[in-house]
């Protein structure tokens, strides 16, 4: 487990990754950006306008301000007339001039100057009251209307982008070597598909959205609050130094938490799956105790971690919010003493458009507001940072994915699969997993159109290798595979394995009818055709018996079906893709006799004119086949027909026939 802190380059080279996955959403995230910045504007700009109408015009009686008497649709008679905008000036100049100690406390003029400003009569508050109600009716609705719009059509971005990657992350996956998922954990590619690709989401909510937001509005609040006095904006400014310190120490400590957390949980995925998976081999052999300490053991590491990481949140937020919590309490002192003392507002004229001329409580309340606005949003912006560097940890395993270079891919100059085939060969192929263990070694074999192959071998001899590498699930080390003398490398993967079918003994089945899943390869198959490859495949008549036929759906993996019937119908499937090489991995393991030989029969029949390999131990199968190749520590050391090989009475094919297919028939060291 790598123990890395934050590292800025890396971040930004993994942000600049994202940007593939948002250009197609591009236009949408701007309209999003643009709605949600307009809505912050008319909310702020409202809460203004409301707390002095409420504050200082109902609740007081003062007149209106030219902005306040344009929202109610009110005549000039509600508004301060030319004569009372001049005492009014005069008085707010006065009130400066004794907040600074410029001049003396002028108790007898101010009383002048406040007599000359009317106030709204009883009937003229009543209008204001009831229009103000309506208004506040109005926008409530239309901001609780347009509110959920946009969050709904941040969200149907979003997946939009989590989509695209999702699905880049799987046709990555399965255009992978079998070298790779030979040695990969698969729950911890499910983990990293479907739990770290999500982070992509969070990346561009958190990275993009809301903090753009999140600093527009804190912003925006900051001006207001600047509007109403410089030494707040100050003293804000100032309180964000400390902050930051905290968020620098805390980021490196949130990476290595992260990354833990999200280890340790990767496994525990493998684990689940693992044991699902082998449920029927635990119980068996009443390992029960076995599986549950171990998931136990995966379990409380993963909660451990997590709980660590939790815990290194809850530390940073707490200490920035003491120090939020110091700041706002000092902000409110210095709006309680301005208030009592009613001194003129910073930017008084600014502000006077809402009515906020002079410190009164409706400033109070507005000035508090937008502070609290500009404090968590500032917050906001430093829990999305911490947030942020679990994320980055998310994203950074989710691309590792996709920075896994597929070791099969076509050539530059590929060419599409030669038909009609008439021969396959194998020419001094060789192949190994690891360097220091070859699997084959020296093999040369060839197939002609018509014949039917049979490859055999003890366990680990490298006959399902050998079919791998047809399919070019692995490419060869040395030597060559090719098809009508054209180099296996040279043909299109999609084209080769479009052209190759192939039925394996493990018959991995689907949760979906039955005619789905004979048409699995082939979608577009019609249901006589399904119906076809069935009857090769001796299934059509337990098929009909079932109660919905082909329609049945199968459970998972096909657990409604005996391993018989899932067997021929993966037979079935194989052949419903009707290609011109066919491979069958032990075809009838599971069938009885009698059922074993009108499959092999129709199979016979079917493949004619096409190359056939088979993958077996049973002695009636090979019977079936053509020619037989003996496969012994990666090479292939007897071949030819099977009265051919048994007519070597010293011969390998003879030796190993009589040991262990006579003997598994029945038929003892008799056989012939």
């Amino acid at each position: 487990m790598t123990d890395r802190g934050f590292n800025f380059r890396e971040f930004r080279s993994l942000i600049v990754r994202t940007w593939p996955y948002l250009r197609q959403e591009l236009p949408h995230l701007i309209l999003w950006i643009a709605l949600r910045m307009l809505l912050e504007i008319i909310w702020i700009s409202a809460v203004l306008v409301t707390f002095d109408l409420f504050n200082n015009k109902i609740l007081v009686g003062e007149r209106l301000s030219p902005a306040q008497a344009a929202v109610l649709f009110v005549d000039e008679s509600y508004q301060l007339s030319a004569e009372e905008l001049i005492a009014s000036s005069e008085l707010r100049q006065l009130i400066e001039a004794e907040a600074d100690e410029t001049e003396p406390r002028d108790e007898e003029r101010r009383v002048e100057l406040e007599a000359q400003i009317s106030k709204l009569d009883e009937t003229q508050r009543k209008t204001v009251r009831n229009r103000f109600l309506v208004l506040m009716a109005v926008a409530a609705v239309l901001f609780f209307m347009l509110a959920p719009v946009i969050d709904y059509y941040r969200t149907w971005i979003l997946q939009r982008i989590n989509q695209y990657l999702r699905v880049t992350m799987i046709e990555r996956v399965e255009h992978l070597s079998l070298r790779y998922h030979a040695h990969a954990q698969t729950g911890d590619a499910i983990y990293r598909v479907y739990q770290d690709s999500a982070m992509i989401t969070n990346i561009v909510e958190k990275i993009l959205l809301q903090p753009i937001v999140a600093t527009f509005t804190a912003s925006f609040s900051f001006i207001v609050l600047v509007s109403f006095s410089w030494l707040l904006g100050a003293m804000f400014l100032l309180g964000v130094v400390p902050i930051l310190l905290i968020v620098a120490w805390f980021t490196p400590r949130l990476q290595i938490r992260s990354r833990r957390a999200r280890e340790s949980n990767s496994q525990l995925t493998s684990r689940i799956q693992e044991a699902f998976q082998a449920i029927r081999v635990v119980k068996a052999n009443k390992a029960l105790h076995v599986m549950e300490s171990r998931f136990d053991t995966d379990s409380q590491r993963a909660l451990d971690a997590a709980l660590l990481l939790r815990g290194e949140f809850v530390l940073m937020g707490t200490l920035i919010a003491l120090l939020i919590g110091a700041m706002m309490l000092a902000g409110e002192f210095l709006l309680a003493t301005w208030v009592l003392e009613e001194r003129a507002t910073f930017l008084f004229g600014v502000v006077a458009l809402v009515g906020f001329a002079v410190w009164n409580y409706g400033a109070f309340m507005a000035a508090r507001d937008r502070i609290s606005e500009f404090v968590w949003n500032g917050n906001d912006l430093i829990r999305v940072w911490g947030m942020l560097q679990d994320m980055i940890v998310g994203l950074e395993r989710a691309f590792f994915l996709l920075d896994l270079k597929p070791e099969i891919v076509d050539d530059a100059d590929a060419v599409d699969m030669p038909r009609p085939i008439e021969s396959l060969q194998f020419q001094r192929v060789a192949f190994a997993y690891d360097a220091e263990i070859p699997v084959l070694r020296d093999v040369n074999l060839t197939a002609e159109r018509g014949s039917i192959t049979a490859i055999i071998g003890r366990t680990g001899s490298g006959k399902s290798t050998l079919m791998s590498l047809l399919l070019r699930l692995y490419d060869v080390d040395a030597g060559s595979i090719s098809i009508n003398g054209i180099d296996l490398l040279r043909i299109k993967v999609d084209e080769l394995r479009a052209n190759v079918a192939i039925a394996l003994q493990q018959n991995n089945l689907f949760a979906s009818s039955i005619a789905d899943n004979i048409a699995y390869a082939t979608p577009a198959l019609t249901r006589e055709q399904i119906v076809a490859a069935a009857e090769v495949a001796c299934a059509h008549e337990f098929i009909t018996d079932l109660s919905d036929g082909y329609n049945t759906e199968l459970g998972e993996r096909g657990s409604k079906l005996s391993t018989g019937q899932r067997q021929r119908l993966s037979i079935a499937r194989a052949v419903a893709k009707d290609t011109p090489i066919l491979i069958l991995d032990e075809p009838t393991a599971s069938l009885d006799a009698e059922t074993e030989a009108r499959v092999l029969a129709n199979l016979r029949d079917w493949a004619r004119e096409r190359v056939v390999f088979l993958i077996t131990h049973r002695y009636s199968t090979i019977q079936t086949a053509n020619q037989i190749a003996l496969l012994e520590d990666g090479a292939i050391v007897a071949w030819g027909s099977h009265d051919e090989l048994m007519a070597d009475q010293e011969g390998k094919y003879r030796a190993f026939f009589e040991g262990e297919i006579a003997v598994a028939a029945g038929m003892g060291g008799s056989a012939r």
